[in-house]
Parts: structure tokens; C-alpha cells; sequence
């Protein structure tokens, strides 16, 4: 039996998630927010990750009833993913879970030419690298713990491609998503799972602020993805009822983008 059937075990239809110990990275965004609120109702122990929004982060930190604490780490840094993951452990007494959340839209148009360059190095460092390297300590530590899962929020874009100012940020996008894959498939059998989620655009307060009447209209449901809707995709995922859907990315996109 995995560490996550155990953990499920220790839960109840109340609290599914009780016992469960998860780091959040980038979880004082909007859809961060939207994760934690799910995760705190579910009965989850959080480590709550930031970069910079510190009060929105011990905000959500309190409203929790199990002991959450917000974390502070530059994922960019040579050693900020290393950080983060040591402190979650030695705080929490170990991970169970780790969401992959960090990540921004970040340009990469063809010209100037370093505006490219810049736009490539940050877009891998933030939206792959980052994410990378604490996928790497989840595993090492996952295997030899009886278990665990690593949830990571992709995009439609590594599905479909972005548009030509942003082409840097669909391929890591893809390159995480194809991580999780290959993790699913090389560690399943030591209790180690692994997901991707692909939404569309997503009810953020800075996509809901910008977006045009006539681009809400084309959208077949009419309205961006709420944040909830990753928020619970998440929450089912960390629960671990869904454990042979390791190596699964699901689409939230609201038919914008079928497969």
C-alpha cells in the first residue's frame, strides 16, 4: 500500500485530505489561492510557497486549521527549488504532495534579438526549471517513502502551441508536461504518481480585467475557466482515488481546445 492509499485511509468523507501534506508552489496567485482554499477545506496540511506576495500567503496560511505555513523561495535561483523543498519537508515532517503552480505568461517575441534570449532563459528557468528540480526531490524522496504524487499545471498551450509572442512559454510548458509522463512511467512502480493539468485561460483578477467582450463571446462556454475548477481537479488528484491515472494530462479548457 502507497503512502497516499495510507494517507486516504487516515482521511474521511469529511476531510479526504486529512493527514495529507502538500507544498504549493506559486500559491499566492490567483489560481494558487484557488488550490489552497481546496486543498485547507479537504483537510490538508500545506506549505504554502511565495516569491514576493508574502501577506497574501500567511493570509491563506491562517485560514487553514492544520498547521499550514508559508514558505519564501526565488524558484529561479540556483538554489531556491532545493530551499523550498527542505523547508516544506523539515517544517511539515515531510511532503506527500508536491502542486507545481509556479509559472507566468512570459513574452519571447522573435525580435530585438535579446528579448528572445531573455525571454527563452526565463521562461525555462520559471515555468520548467523550476518545477524540474522540485520534481527531482519529490522523487528521490517519494520512492524511498512508500509514495507520492507530484501535480503540475501546464497549459492548452503545450497542447496546441502559443501565439508568436509567447512561443517560449508553450514549449516549457510542454517540456513539464512531458516530465510528468515520464516520471509517471518510470517510478510508478515504487508509489510514485504523476499529473498534468492543461487549462485555458483562467478567471485570474489580471486575464478578467484585460479580456475583450468579443474574445468572452468566441469562447464556446462564454467565460474563462474559473479558478476553482483547477482548484478541485487538484484536490480530486491529491486525494488519491485517481492513482491509474498517473501519467494523465487533463484539459481544462471549456471546449476552446479539444483533443
Amino acid at each position: 500500500m502507497t503512502s497516499l492509499e495510507n494517507a486516504g485511509n487516515r482521511g474521511s468523507d469529511e476531510w479526504p485530505l486529512s493527514g495529507r501534506r502538500i507544498l504549493v508552489t506559486g500559491a499566492s496567485g490567483g489560481i494558487g489561492t484557488a488550490i489552497c482554499r481546496a486543498l485547507h477545506r479537504d483537510g490538508a496540511q500545506l506549505a504554502i510557497h511565495y516569491g514576493a506576495s508574502r501577506d497574501q500567503a500567511e493570509s491563506l496560511a491562517k485560514e487553514g486549521a492544520h498547521g499550514s505555513v508559508a514558505l519564501q523561495a526565488d524558484l529561479t535561483s540556483n538554489d531556491g527549488p532545493d530551499g523550498l523543498w527542505n523547508a516544506a519537508v523539515d517544517t511539515l515532517g515531510g511532503v506527500d504532495v508536491l502542486v507545481n503552480n509556479a509559472g507566468l505568461w512570459l513574452p519571447s517575441p522573435l525580435e530585438p534579438e535579446d528579448e528572445w534570449a531573455s525571454g527563452w532563459d526565463a521562461n525555462i528557468a520559471l515555468n520548467l526549471r523550476a518545477s524540474a528540480w522540485l520534481t527531482r526531490r519529490a522523487v528521490l524522496d517519494f520512492k524511498d517513502n512508500g509514495g507520492g504524487a507530484i501535480i503540475s499545471i501546464s497549459s492548452r498551450s503545450a497542447l496546441r502551441g502559443d501565439d508568436a509572442e509567447h512561443l517560449a512559454y508553450g514549449v516549457a510548458k510542454a517540456g513539464l508536461q512531458n516530465l510528468m509522463k515520464g516520471v509517471a512511467r518510470a517510478y510508478a512502480s515504487q508509489g510514485v504518481v504523476a499529473y498534468s493539468i492543461a487549462p485555458a485561460m483562467v478567471g485570474t483578477q489580471m486575464i478578467v480585467g484585460h479580456i475583450s467582450e468579443e474574445k468572452l463571446a468566441a469562447l464556446p462556454m462564454g467565460e474563462v475557466v474559473p479558478p476553482e475548477d483547477v482548484a478541485e481537479t487538484v484536490a480530486f488528484l491529491a486525494s488519491g482515488k485517481a492513482r491509474h491515472m498517473t501519467g494523465a494530462t487533463l484539459d481544462i479548457t471549456g471546449a476552446d481546445y479539444v483533443r
